[in-house]
């Protein structure tokens, strides 16, 4: 038998590192976000529009943040799935049992005030 000479190559891996442009481009755009959020405010909006309005700067700054601060970007999806799904899935229970309270309230008070 020949004994055959197999050569590993050991390549030390370094660590993959993001332009600094991204990262003052990510801030920038956060900045501009909150002063968009700020701006709700400043021009008084009022009731849905408003909640509407912060709830959307609120989750696009979150998101930013997440994928490229916490570099969430750059994970395999499975790991994606695996921090979304499950809040996902308490939203969508929340919502069902919202209406399935909802429902029930209104038919304890139909039986209660028609005999």
């Amino acid at each position: 038998m020949m004994k055959q000479n197999t050569k590993i190559k050991i390549v030390a891996s370094q660590p993959e590192q993001h332009p600094i442009s991204m990262y003052l481009k990510v801030w920038l755009l956060l900045f501009v976000l909150s002063a968009c959020s700020y701006m709700v405010d400043y021009f008084q909006f009022q009731g849905l529009l408003r909640w509407t309005l912060i709830l959307i700067f609120m989750f696009l700054k979150a998101g930013l943040i997440i994928m490229v601060f916490m570099h969430l970007a750059w994970e395999r999806m499975a790991v994606k799935l695996l921090l979304f799904l499950p809040p996902i899935a308490i939203l969508i229970f929340i919502a069902l049992m919202s209406s399935e309270a909802n429902y029930v309230f209104i038919s304890r008070i139909i039986s209660f005030f028609n005999p």
